[in-house]
């Protein structure tokens, strides 16, 4: 599989699969028995996805609540432990988000929270430092210029080794980058062919030399049906090309910029070959067009 550079020599680079895997999904329950998942994770890595993305306040549903609070990161530290394939694996996560009782999500970036998280997930996950630690979502109650600046403070810490955003504007981008310079890598927004109002971060990402990681590339549209009813260009190309409308979905993506690495869900083996597969297509600059449209 191509890859990115994520880092910068200040900080230090790493190699990362053009397509990456998003962990949300991982849930070790009744339909997704544990082997299913081991399996999904050998299936990434066999394909050359190696930027594996989860979060502290990924879990399972509404009957865990608040308990559901690092789920997400425990499964995935155990799964790679078990296969043991630690070293084959950028593993990125994301603080600020909590789980409510009720399954509800709410945000939480005062600086005695982002540093309890912090040391919570280095915990959960088993590690010295995290590769990649992301802010998950901008917060009504916290100036953005101080959750900034605990971001800074965790940074000189050396808990982490670069940081990212989440869900943040072409202001809030630049601002980050005033504060943490190099230690700024990644940004992480929503981007697909149902969602493409974050055209200007990405732009902003080119100037500043920052990696592009959309989250839900696909869209939420259910699938190819989704794809073929509601962006026909998808499914009418992916039918010419024989391959499915996903593969050229984040083909599509992946052809916005050389920045960008689209971090697709999948909870089955076949599901993120699929995906894996979308790093080898390239669409002609008629298809780009048609797709642009």
């Amino acid at each position: 599989m191509q890859t990115r550079t994520l880092g910068n020599p200040t900080v230090g680079t790493v190699e990362i699969g053009v397509v990456g895997l998003g962990l949300m999904t991982f849930d070790q329950s009744g339909s997704q028995p544990r082997e299913q998942l081991l399996d999904t994770v050998r299936a990434a890595l066999d394909a050359g996805v190696t930027l594996f993305d989860t979060a502290d306040a990924y879990g399972p549903g509404d009957e865990k609540g608040a308990d559901a609070q690092g789920e997400n990161e425990r499964l995935i530290a155990s799964l790679l432990d078990e296969l043991g394939v630690r070293d084959r694996v950028t593993l990125a996560t994301k603080a600020g988000h909590v789980r409510t009782d009720g399954g509800g999500w709410a945000t939480d970036s005062s600086a005695d929270h982002l540093h309890e998280a912090v040391d919570a997930s280095l915990q959960r996950l088993g590690v010295d430092v995290i590769e990649l630690w992301q802010h998950h979502r901008p917060d009504p109650a916290v100036p953005y210029e101080e959750v900034v600046g605990t971001l800074k403070e965790v940074y000189d810490a050396g808990k982490v080794r670069r940081v990212g955003l989440s869900n943040a504007n072409p202001e809030q981008i630049r601002l980050a980058h005033s504060v943490l310079g190099d230690a700024l890598v990644s940004v992480q927004n929503q981007f697909s062919p149902a969602f493409r109002s974050s055209a200007p971060e990405i732009e902003v990402c080119e100037e500043l030399g920052l990696i592009f990681l959309p989250w839900s590339p696909l869209g939420g549209l259910g699938g190819a049906k989704g794809l073929g009813d509601d962006h026909p260009a998808f499914a009418e190309i992916a039918a010419q090309r024989g391959v499915s409308p996903q593969q050229v979905a984040l083909a599509w993506e992946i052809a916005q910029s050389p920045i960008v690495v689209p971090i697709p869900g999948a909870k089955r083996p076949s599901s993120i070959q699929d995906s894996a597969r979308a790093a080898d297509l390239e669409l002609s600059a008629d298809e780009l067009a048609r797709l642009d449209a």
